[in-house]
C-alpha cells in the first residue's frame, strides 16, 4: 500500500480489477483503494503474473503493506521479494545485496531519490533471566507465568539493553494515542510484531471491569444474541467509520473545538442575479458551460474578498503568527457517494467568469465520480457550501481546518418583499458566513458579508467593483 504523500496512514481496498493467474504489465491499474478522503487508482510497477491478492475488497491496509504478490518470471524472486517486505527481518544483512531504487506507484506521485540503507537491527546481548523477567517474557510468548518469589520493582524492570517492540509506524501512532506501552503488549504478528488488534486488546481488559456497574441488573440477565442483527431484525445497525466519514469527523472536531466560530446571516433580493443566469445560459462565451446561482455566489465571494483581503488568512498557532494569503483557492462543498468532501479550485481570484464556471463544472464533476484527488483538497483559503440545492434556508456551518471562513449558501425561494416602495413577489435568500474570531472579528466579518450580497443584489457591482 503506498504513502500518497499527503500524510495518511491506511486506505481501504475498493476494488480489485485483477484476479490471481492474470497477466499484468508495468503501469497496469490493478485496483482502486479509498484513502482518507479520495478515490485512487493504483498501477503495478512490474511485468509479471498475479500470484496472490493479500487482502480482500473492504479491508483497510496500512501504508506499507504488502497487498499483491506477482511472479515476474525470475523463479520465486517477485513472491520472495512479497514476503520480504510483508514481513519485518530479524537480523538484515543490505551490504550484501544491491541497493533497490523506490519505484513510482501512484500516477502524479513521484517518490524522492534517496540512498539511505536500513540500519540493520543490533542484537543486544542478552542478559541473565531473573525469575520476574522470566515471568513476563512468558506472558509475551503467550505461556502462563510461573509462580516467581517477589522481587524489588528495580529488579522487576527491564534493562536498558532490552530490544525495542516490532511495530508498524501507524500501530505506533495508535498505541501512542490510546496510551498504551508497546513493552507491555503480546505480540501475535509475524515473528513478534505488534499488530492494531494487540494495542486494542491491551485496552479493552482496563475497561472491561467498569462495564457492569454501570449497566442495569436486568439488562445483565439478557442472553447476547446469537443472531446476526440485521438477521434478528434488531433495531440498531452498527457501521463502521472509515474512509470519509472517519476524516470528516476529525476534521470537524478538530476544527469546532480549536477556532472559535461566530456566525453571521443575511436575507435579501436575489432576483436580479437570478436573471443574469438565465442570461448568460445564452451567452456564446458560456457555450458548453455550466451557469448556475452558484457560479455568480462564488465570483460575488472573489470580489469581496478583494475588497477585504484580511479575512483571507489563517492561524500558525506553532509560530503565533497570521498567514495572510495573496490567492485564493475557494473552495466548494460536493456531495458524493462516499460522502461530503470539499475540493477547492487554486488561484480562482485570478479566473474570467467563464474559467470560473469551467473549474467549478470539473470539480464538481470528478467530485461526484469518486476521482477527487488528495491534492486537490489540500491549500483551500475560504469555502462555499451550497445547502440550498436541498431546500435549506440557511445553517451554520463549521470552518475546515485551516480557514478562516465558509459561506453557506441558502435556497432561494419566491417571497413577498418591499421593492420600490411596494410589496411584490420576489426571489430571496438567506447567506450564511461563519468565521474565525481569532482571525476574524465582527467589523471584518460583517463587512465581507454585506460585500457579497450587495454583489448579489445588484450585479452590476462586479463591474464597478472590479
Amino acid at each position: 500500500m503506498p504513502d500518497v504523500g499527503e500524510g495518511l496512514t491506511e486506505a481501504e481496498i475498493l476494488k480489485w480489477y485483477v484476479k490471481p493467474g492474470d497477466t499484468v504489465t508495468d503501469g497496469q491499474v490493478v485496483c482502486e483503494v479509498e484513502t482518507a478522503k479520495a478515490a485512487v487508482e493504483l498501477p503495478i510497477p512490474f511485468d509479471g503474473v498475479v500470484h496472490e491478492l493479500r487482502f480482500p475488497e473492504g479491508e483497510t491496509v496500512d501504508v506499507g503493506t504488502v497487498i499483491i504478490a506477482v511472479d515476474t518470471g525470475e523463479g520465486d524472486v517477485g513472491e520472495a521479494a512479497a514476503e520480504a517486505a510483508a514481513e519485518p527481518a530479524a537480523a538484515p544483512a543490505p551490504a550484501a545485496e544491491p541497493e533497490q531504487k523506490r519505484q513510482p506507484v501512484l500516477v502524479g506521485y513521484g517518490v524522492a531519490a534517496s540512498s539511505t540503507k536500513r540500519r540493520p537491527r543490533r542484537q543486544p546481548a542478552v542478559p541473565a533471566q531473573t525469575p520476574a523477567r522470566q515471568a513476563v517474557q512468558g506472558e509475551l510468548n503467550g505461556h502462563a507465568p510461573a509462580a516467581v518469589a517477589p522481587v524489588p520493582a528495580a529488579a522487576a524492570s527491564f534493562a536498558p539493553a532490552e530490544v525495542r517492540p516490532l511495530a508498524k509506524p501507524p500501530v505506533r501512532k495508535l498505541a501512542k494515542d490510546l496510551g498504551v506501552d508497546l513493552a507491555t503488549v503480546a505480540p501475535t504478528g509475524p515473528q513478534g510484531t505488534i499488530t492494531r488488534e494487540d494495542v486494542q486488546r491491551a485496552v479493552a481488559p482496563a475497561a472491561a471491569p467498569a462495564a457492569p456497574a454501570q449497566v442495569p441488573v436486568a439488562a445483565q440477565a439478557v442472553p447476547a444474541p446469537t443472531a446476526p442483527a440485521a438477521a434478528a431484525g434488531a433495531l440498531e445497525t452498527r457501521v463502521p467509520i472509515k474512509g470519509v466519514r472517519k476524516a470528516t469527523a476529525a476534521a470537524m472536531v478538530a476544527s469546532a473545538f480549536t477556532a472559535p466560530h461566530v456566525t453571521e446571516f443575511v436575507t435579501f433580493d436575489i432576483t436580479r442575479t437570478m436573471r443574469l443566469v438565465q442570461e448568460l445560459k445564452t451567452d456564446p462565451a458560456f457555450a458548453g458551460l455550466k451557469v448556475s446561482p452558484l457560479l455568480l455566489v462564488a465570483k460575488a465571494l472573489l470580489v469581496a474578498v478583494r475588497r477585504n483581503p484580511e479575512i483571507n488568512a489563517a492561524w500558525d498557532e506553532a509560530n503565533q503568527e497570521i498567514v495572510h494569503k495573496g490567492y485564493v483557492n475557494l473552495g466548494i462543498a460536493a456531495a458524493t457517494p462516499r460522502g461530503l468532501i470539499v475540493p477547492n479550485i487554486k488561484d480562482a481570484q485570478a479566473k474570467t467568469l467563464p474559467e470560473l464556471a469551467s473549474a467549478l463544472g470539473d470539480l464538481v464533476a470528478t467530485a461526484r465520480e469518486g476521482r477527487t484527488s488528495p491534492a486537490d483538497m489540500q491549500g483551500g483559503t475560504v469555502t462555499i457550501t451550497n445547502v440550498g440545492v436541498f431546500g435549506v434556508d440557511t445553517g451554520t456551518p463549521i470552518l475546515n481546518p485551516g480557514e478562516s471562513a465558509i459561506l453557506a449558501f441558502g435556497a432561494v425561494k419566491e417571497m413577498p418583499w418591499v421593492h420600490k416602495g411596494k410589496v411584490k413577489p420576489r426571489q430571496v435568500t438567506t447567506l450564511a458566513l461563519s468565521f474565525d474570531h481569532r482571525l476574524v472579528d465582527g467589523e471584518l466579518g460583517s463587512r465581507f458579508l454585506a460585500d457579497v450580497a450587495a454583489v448579489l443584489e445588484y450585479p452590476k457591482r462586479l463591474i464597478t467593483w472590479a
